[in-house]
């Protein structure tokens, strides 16, 4: 029998309206990322919390010590959870969730958080290729629109994208519903 991770990647206050990057449907995403983590916490389940900071602070965007580096209320780590701090899109880079892993015996992670284009997309292909199984429960992810050579890329079909890609080449993807419903 498989062990099971949950990887809550950068649900954090710069997202939100009121943050540098709002993201489409983060506070829907956040509702069901809190349902996933409870029940994982409920479970026994390992929670590894990832949170983005860029390194000084000339940076745009998570800047260390400020509220828009800090994770969300809803979802916030308690007890001795792992928050790992990474300065990369990629959660595996540069940082000890790899070790984190194998410590709790995990052999495979389920993924949420933000966004589902850049951090969420990084951590799902590199957890692959180093042999995790893994699986996105995508409405607990957000993104935003997006634009590339003039053409406007709405959240939903960017998101869309992305969910399409993972299942179609590294792993699973299901909603929250039918996650809980299965575990």
């Amino acid at each position: 029998m498989k062990t099971s991770g949950l990887i809550v990647i950068d649900l954090q206050n710069e997202y939100l309206p009121s943050g540098k990057l709002p993201l489409a449907g983060i506070e829907a995403a956040v509702d069901n990322a809190a349902k996933v983590i409870a029940d994982a916490r409920a479970k026994g389940i390992p929670v590894f919390h990832i949170r983005h900071e860029f390194a000084g602070s000339e940076a745009p965007a998570f800047v260390p010590g400020t509220d828009g580096v800090e994770i969300q209320p809803a979802v916030a780590p308690v007890g001795n959870e792992p928050v790992i701090v990474k300065n990369h899109i990629n959660a595996f880079r540069d940082t000890d969730l790899k070790q984190q892993l194998t410590a709790h015996g995990v052999d495979e992670v389920v993924i949420i958080g933000a966004m589902s284009h850049m951090c969420v997309d990084a951590c799902v292909r590199a957890a692959v290729d180093m042999g995790y199984p893994a699986t996105v429960l995508h409405d607990a992810c957000a993104t935003l629109d997006l634009k590339y050579s003039g053409v406007s890329v709405p959240a939903a079909q960017v998101h869309a994208a992305m969910m399409a890609a993972f299942e179609f080449g590294y792993g699973s993807v299901m909603s929250t519903q039918a996650y809980l419903a299965a575990t």
